[in-house]
């Protein structure tokens, strides 16, 4: 089955989750945690994304973020590749280092916010890297100790304004960025997360440990790993299996939250989804590239052989040149040798298409 495209809309919670190749380690030591911390502390400031909890393990890391006008899947190539281009360098290896793509879950606020951040913070006791809260109070590679104020910030950007430290009482201030801040926007969200504890940092963070304390023995919670109401509520259907076909939750593995938010988040992705900005190339190019990734021959593709992959990448190639590119669907139609009214039919096609297997971005 077709993996789902992932949704993404400026300003929504996200909780993202990649896995080293076949289980592997990503993290091989300190200066492996480091490099990623300090690569991601500056994707973070530059996107003005917010990171209110994280966690390093060792074959795998949680991160949950807000993003704002620059894309998840910008953020997370930028992260990624980055970092597994210099960890091959560094450790004289080639090849993969993530298995497959990263998961995101887009995560209703109110109920989940606090939940994720203690159920994130809390990974590497679960995994047996700290033995007790105590311990995990200065780990250094979880946000936990940061937020305690026990380990400095590591996604704080290096000049960072230390203005905040010299009073203990915490103003109110808006998670939107303000560039004319001296705070950064890493201190900021910190302080957004205390700020629901209580309003000297003091109490704040005497409030959040015991919070965290309280769900040490909640232990692996599956409903965070998305998929509407049924997982919200622990997989238990039986308070929908009594209702009408159109009452019932909706639900949907790429988003965590009540069904009425599962559905105002599927209506806003159908407005946004599949318009992505990516560059612009030639017409033939564009046809090279596709027909290489749905391995078939490009010469059948333009002219007009009726095998399925051939009429799928003219699907494509209508789509992503018409509504990426800017290309004229005259344009399209003239190269691929077709009316222009079917290459916008195509186009239409051509997006279902692209919903199902999102990996065709990869190539342009």
């Amino acid at each position: 089955m077709p993996r789902q495209p992932r949704l993404d809309a400026p300003g929504v919670l996200q909780h993202v989750m990649a896995r080293g190749i076949e289980r592997r380690k990503i993290f091989w030591d300190d200066k492996d945690r480091t490099s990623f911390l300090e690569r991601f502390a500056v994707i973070l400031e530059e996107t003005q994304t917010q990171c209110y909890a994280w966690s390093l393990i060792p074959n795998h890391f949680h991160i949950l973020l807000r993003t704002g006008a620059t894309p998840l899947s910008k953020v997370m190539r930028r992260l990624m590749t980055g970092y597994a281009v210099t960890f091959n360098k560094r450790h004289k290896r080639s090849g993969h280092l993530f298995q497959n793509r990263y998961k995101s879950v887009i995560c209703e606020e109110d109920p989940y916010l606090l939940e994720l951040i203690r159920y994130i913070h809390l990974n590497p006791l679960r995994a047996k890297l700290v033995q007790d809260l105590k311990e995990l109070d200065k780990y250094p590679w979880t946000g936990h100790s940061a937020i305690l104020g026990r380990r400095k910030n590591p996604l704080l950007p290096s000049l960072e304004d230390k203005s905040e430290k010299r009073t203990g009482k915490m103003e109110v201030k808006s998670a939107i960025p303000n560039p004319k801040s001296k705070m950064s926007l890493a201190n900021k969200t910190i302080q957004d997360v205390l700020l629901h504890f209580g309003e000297t940092k003091k109490i704040a963070r005497r409030r959040y440990r015991q919070f965290v304390k309280n769900g040490i023995e909640q232990g692996k919670r599956l409903e965070f790993q998305g998929g509407g109401l049924v997982r919200s509520s622990g997989g238990n259907k039986a308070g929908l299996l009594g209702r009408k076909k159109e009452e019932r939750e909706k639900g949907d593995a790429r988003i965590l939250g009540s069904g009425n938010f599962v559905g105002n988040i599927l209506t806003q992705s159908d407005k946004i989804e599949g318009y992505k900005f990516v560059r612009k190339v030639s017409l033939p190019e564009l046809v090279g590239k596709i027909s290489n990734y749905l391995d078939t021959d490009k010469n059948e593709v333009l002219c007009g052989n009726r095998k399925e992959k051939n009429c799928q990448a003219r699907a494509l190639i209508s789509f992503v040149a018409g509504k990426n590119m800017g290309y004229s669907f005259n344009d399209i139609a003239e190269i691929l040798g077709i009316h222009p009214v079917t290459a916008g039919r195509c186009a239409e096609k051509g997006k279902k298409l692209i919903d199902n297997d999102e990996g065709i971005w990869d190539i342009l």
